[in-house]
């Protein structure tokens, strides 16, 4: 550019003065790096041969995001709406920079409160997923209500009286949702709708000898490639494990339900991608005995199951409550009534679950406080579990405890979700919920 890298923007009226350098920052993507393109038209305009574009926006916001071009770093002045300096990072598209400015890559030793949603609805709530982008939704009875990453929210997903049993993102503006099936009604089953409008994409079928059934959707997961699996169950024979397409929504497998595998009331599934089968999990309070298995499709086999069934019964027994495949996919966690935490060996056929009453330490039941079923996650190596209303972080070879995360009001946590660089937890208490972000590395 002409004026030795020098540009002039005047922003509103106001004249800012910068360098190719700053500008090239933003990014080829973004309309500021756009104008370094060899193709788009330079003015000048007399002085001194710099270049000066005039844009019709808000100068204050100009002068931060450009700031942060320069420096790295996001400074907000007080009177400056930060809604409103994300409307105007959306127009330049820098929305990426002010989000790794605000908040640096997940960390759960690190993760501090940065904010705390009300509710909509009293009770509890079934579920939170957070999105691929740093929003999320909040599953409750009959609704979805979804929230972009700046925590505004869009219009919610009604599913006109049908239980939402499960709820995920195909990607950042495609929501995922399974419901209930009403008696006598041939509703339920599993269907895409936008994230942003809310409005009915697809809706995904179950079919028995080319007759189209009716079921209830339970459990979600997606693998990496091209499908998503929901439990399923019907009035008929529809008990198992539904496959289907992602680009086309068709109907690809159906793992029916064998004899000892309660897949149909599956709780969790989870795909693994080294071992390329299917975690199927059929937890107590759902079913009176606990199922595990890895379903291998190609196969058409359980490869690898676990099942209390058969075991001595008391009060005093630990009954599985969650349960996870850990990154490296070579064990299960799971969690019971009393917040210990065990291991299951996925590359053994035999054994039991290897108990562990570290997180029993950390039970800190109010008396007289509702509690909740504890849920458990991973996430960049590191164990999440939730415990009434804390949640555990568990990190190294060993899983030891390093940090909690607690906050002083909201009631015992339902359910929690990490994901786009951050960590959701549901309350009870009028589905109150938590965003947990890890603060920016330090600018050096």
């Amino acid at each position: 550019m002409a004026g030795g890298g020098r540009v002039r923007f005047n922003v509103g009226g106001q004249v800012f003065e910068t360098t190719t350098t700053t500008l090239a920052n933003a990014g080829r993507d973004s309309m500021l790096g756009a104008l370094l393109d060899s193709s788009w038209n330079v003015s000048s305009s007399g002085g001194g041969g710099v270049a000066e574009y005039f844009i019709d926006r808000n100068p204050a916001c100009f002068a931060v995001l450009l700031d942060l071009l320069r420096t790295g770093s996001l400074h907000v002045p007080p009177h400056l709406p930060e809604k409103l300096l994300y409307r105007e990072a959306l127009y330049y598209g820098l929305l990426d920079h002010v989000r790794a400015a605000r908040w640096g890559a997940f960390d759960g030793d690190r993760l501090r409160l940065a904010a705390s949603v009300p509710g909509r609805a009293p009770g509890d709530g079934t579920a939170i997923r957070a999105a691929p982008d740093g929003g999320c939704c909040v599953a409750h009875g009959g609704a979805v209500r979804v929230y972009n990453w700046m925590l505004d929210e869009r219009r919610p997903v009604s599913l006109d009286h049908s239980q939402v049993n499960d709820a995920g993102y195909l990607d950042a503006g495609t929501l995922l949702i399974a419901a209930r099936e009403r008696l006598g009604k041939c509703d339920g089953g599993m269907a895409a709708f936008s994230a942003v409008s809310g409005e009915l994409r697809h809706r995904f079928r179950v079919e028995h000898d080319r007759q189209v059934k009716s079921f209830t959707a339970g459990a979600l997961a997606f693998d990496q490639d091209s499908s998503l699996f929901a439990s399923c169950k019907g009035r008929l024979n529809e008990y198992g494990i539904g496959v289907w397409d992602r680009a086309t929504g068709e109907q690809a497998d159906f793992f029916y339900e064998p004899p000892g595998c309660a897949l149909g009331d599956a709780d969790k599934l989870q795909w693994l991608d080294a071992t390329d089968a299917l975690m199927v999990a059929t937890l107590f309070p759902k079913a009176d005995n606990c199922f595990i298995g890895l379903l291998d499709f190609r196969a058409k086999n359980v490869a690898w199951s676990w099942s209390d069934a058969g075991a001595a019964a008391s009060l005093d027994d630990k009954r599985v409550l969650h349960a996870i495949a850990m990154e490296d996919e070579r064990s299960v966690c799971v969690i019971n009534q009393y917040d210990d935490l065990g291991f299951l060996d996925l590359r053994s056929g035999a054994g039991g679950v290897r108990w562990s009453s570290r997180s029993k330490l950390m039970n800190r039941k109010v008396p007289g406080e509702e509690s909740c079923y504890p849920k458990l996650a991973t996430h960049g190596g590191q164990l999440f579990s939730s415990m009434n209303d804390s949640i555990s972080v568990f990190s190294g070879p060993e899983y030891v405890l390093t940090s909690t995360l607690r906050r002083s009001h909201g009631g015992a946590i339902c359910d929690f979700s990490t994901g786009g660089d951050r960590l959701f937890a549901l309350h009870n208490e009028e589905n109150v919920f938590d965003v947990w972000e890890t603060p920016p590395p330090p600018i050096i």
